[in-house]
């Protein structure tokens, strides 16, 4: 076999995780820019919304469903990034390597009493496979918008510096909009001294293209994208070293999970990895003829520890808002490092040192900081619009739940153990914990994939689920009973009393529920 490895980056941006269906109201005291206060006149739309992604389409949808008129600025990238860069196609590269993955796990099929011969796979057909289905989800979402009589202008939104007005960068027509709501996601971080050419050294854009499977790839940044793509690389045959600026693999996730992680996904695959150090010199190669170079430095002492020649390199550092010149400064709003200041409705502020509203301005997803996550954004998209129509409405972040897609998965809702334990000393109450097992799960043992836990905390005086973590298979179908509970307030003592369908993998959670309040599951 072709000795393929990939060496990844590692520099991680923490955000925080959660989801609720419910809106908890809230009231935040804020002042109003009077200056920016619109006078009644005649609009061209109720809302218009700049920016076409997964917050940016929800938003429009809700708003047609209250029957505003309302134009969405694509800036011809219907989708954004999540359908087109992102979640979408991203998954479609998962289940072709994940079945190579399968399929050239002989021993694992062996117990199942399967035997196959060679596995072969065609690294174009996987590469169509994703931005066919990228495609297709974008028709779709474009179809669902005309079906609503949206107007989806094709060029980007810009605030012009007059209340109400969004100026079409494309043809430079200024519409009058009542309301606007800022959506424009966010763009990869490339952090300095790495040159990208998106052929040798890529971002998460060029990766989902897979123009190649490099025998070494590097890959910077051990987060979410850096772990999804470690486990498309290794299954299809490439070996991968992980470039980590903190001393610890996944550093935003719970550190039991990790560690199950790194002995799942890490330990028994081709990949190896370098801690506490920074990516700060890396140079594109030519493919086939130059290696990509990369010197690394110690994250504490800034000297040089290390220079390594691979094949590839990805830079998966995290992400940016794609803000920069929509015309914030005009319109009086400050961002800080790109991120434009909301309150828990989801207005914007001058800055986040000013909490004044800029009247009927909203911002949702990515630009705003507080989620980057796509089902977040059509969240907060939806959250408001309800509060343009007069009802108040505050998403519960606390309760939206996030996975990553590796074999097997990683899903979670709420804090990790170690912020839960701060956050239980600071307000006063006791942290409960309890676990299950995909080894004792009878549905999990039929599918050969025994290893695995979920972990439930919850307050030991109310009962009430803070967090949920889980790492095994289907995690991420998993988490959603969990993050609902979160939503509602359901105690342990409500779920535990609840029942799951035997045998399925949900019992998993079925066991940690029980075990929160002393019961034994069979």
């Amino acid at each position: 076999m072709v000795r393929l490895s990939l060496a990844i980056v590692a520099l991680t941006i923490t955000t925080s995780h959660g989801f609720a269906p419910a809106f908890l109201p809230r009231t935040t005291p804020t002042t109003t820019k009077s200056s920016l206060r619109m006078s009644d006149e005649t609009y061209d739309f109720d809302v218009a919304i700049i920016g076409c992604g997964v917050g940016g389409h929800g938003a429009a949808l809700h708003a047609r469903g209250q029957s505003l008129t309302t134009a969405v600025f694509s800036g011809s990238d219907v989708g954004g990034t999540c359908v087109n860069r992102g979640c979408v196609p991203s998954k479609a590269l998962l289940a072709a390597s994940g079945r190579v993955r399968d399929m050239e796990d002989t021993e694992h099929l062996a117990a199942l009493g399967i035997k196959v011969g060679g596995v072969e796979y065609d690294r174009q057909g996987i590469a169509d496979h994703a931005k066919n289905l990228a495609s297709r989800v974008k028709g779709n979402l474009e179809n669902s918008l005309i079906g609503l009589d949206v107007s989806v202008i094709e060029g980007r939104g810009m605030l012009t510096g007059n209340p109400g007005e969004v100026k079409d960068e494309l043809t430079g027509k200024v519409y009058n909009c009542k309301n606007i709501i800022l959506a424009p996601g966010s763009i990869p971080f490339v952090p300095p001294g790495i040159t990208v050419d998106e052929e040798t050294v890529f971002t998460s854009d060029g990766a989902l293209e897979l123009k190649s499977v490099p025998e070494w790839v590097a890959i910077i940044g051990s987060g979410y994208i850096g772990l999804e793509f470690s486990d498309v690389y290794t299954a299809l045959g490439a070996e991968v070293t992980f470039i980590e600026a903190l001393p610890m693999l996944m550093p935003t996730f719970d550190r039991e999970i990790a560690k199950q992680a790194e002995r799942m996904l890490i330990k028994p695959r081709a990949i190896d990895f370098r801690l506490n150090v920074f990516a700060s010199e890396v140079t594109p190669g030519i493919a086939g003829e130059k290696p990509v170079t990369i010197k690394m430095i110690d994250a504490t002492t800034k000297e040089h520890v290390e220079t390594i020649e691979v094949d590839a390199a990805m830079v998966a550092t995290g992400r940016v808002p794609n803000t920069a010149n929509m015309g914030l400064e005009e319109a009086g709003i400050t961002a800080s490092r790109g991120f434009i200041a909301v309150d828990d409705h989801m207005r914007v502020q001058v800055s986040h040192d000013d909490p004044t509203i800029i009247p009927n301005v909203y911002c949702i997803g990515d630009a705003n900081g507080k989620m980057m996550l796509a089902h977040a954004a059509s969240a907060q998209g939806i959250s408001a619009v309800e509060n343009i129509v007069g009802r108040d409405h505050v998403v519960n972040h606390d309760a939206i739940p996030a996975a990553c897609f590796t074999h097997p998965e990683i899903a979670m809702v709420g804090p990790t153990e170690e912020q839960a334990i701060e956050l239980a000393a600071k307000e006063g109450w006791t942290l409960g914990k309890s676990k299950g097992s995909f080894k004792a799960n009878s549905k999990a043992l039929a599918e050969g994939e025994g290893n695995g836990m979920a972990k439930v905390l919850f307050k030991q005086e109310t009962g009430h689920v803070v967090a949920v973590h889980i790492i095994g298979i289907h995690a991420a179908d998993l988490i959603q009973e969990c993050s609902n509970a979160v939503s509602a307030g359901t105690t342990v003592q409500e779920l535990s009393m609840m029942v799951h369908t035997h045998p399925t993998l949900c019992e998993v959670l079925d066991e940690a529920f029980k075990g929160a309040v002393g019961m034994s599951s069979h």
